[in-house]
């Protein structure tokens, strides 16, 4: 299975996907920190976390997938959401938490 394939399974076989760096509990960066910490906030608790810095090759890969640069990137029923900026921004306006409870 190539890269995109397992993309594409963890995004569509899970209902919400964070791709960041490091993990819920320990995030590496601080973009990925307040990804989690929005999810936590929505009252998500259930979610797969992926962490990019231990596997390279989908840290690149989801670049690609999404067509967008940076992680971390929200999928949200198999559709990319995106970024921290925009988590936070949807989350402010309660967009996010419309989403999650669909």
């Amino acid at each position: 299975m190539d890269v995109q394939e397992k993309i594409r399974n963890q995004v569509t076989g899970n209902p919400v996907v964070l791709y960041m760096k490091g993990s819920p509990q320990f995030p590496q960066c601080g973009f990925s920190s307040v990804a989690a910490q929005i999810l936590k906030a929505c009252g998500v608790t259930d979610y797969v976390a992926v962490d990019v810095l231990a596997d390279p090759e989908v840290r690149e890969g989801i670049k690609a997938y999404s067509n967008w640069p940076t992680i971390p990137q929200l999928y949200i029923k198999g559709e990319f959401i995106g970024g921290a900026d925009i988590m936070r921004e949807m989350y402010q306006n309660g967009e996010l938490q419309k989403l999650l409870e669909a």
